[in-house]
């Protein structure tokens, strides 16, 4: 499956893309962030979520939907 993957805020800046497409045989959500951290190694100094169906998931989550968001912490004021 082809996932889009979304990198929003310091995450862009470590990816230094806002998006990509990439290759995902199926499987959890651990297992994708497996794969971005051994080609981006900084993701796995900074804390995010991810979203999957436009919700927040966890590691365990499978994936079946092809749109993937990593969010870092918001803050607001």
């Amino acid at each position: 499956m082809n996932l889009n993957i979304k990198y929003f805020g310091v995450l862009a800046e470590i990816t230094k893309c806002s998006e990509e497409t990439l290759s995902f045989s199926e499987g959890t959500v651990g297992e994708l962030l497996a794969v971005l951290q051994a080609k981006y190694p900084a993701l796995g100094t900074k804390d995010f979520q991810v979203a999957h169906k436009q919700e927040i998931v966890t590691k365990d989550t499978k994936i079946t939907n092809p749109e993937i968001a990593l969010l870092p912490p918001f803050s607001g004021g």
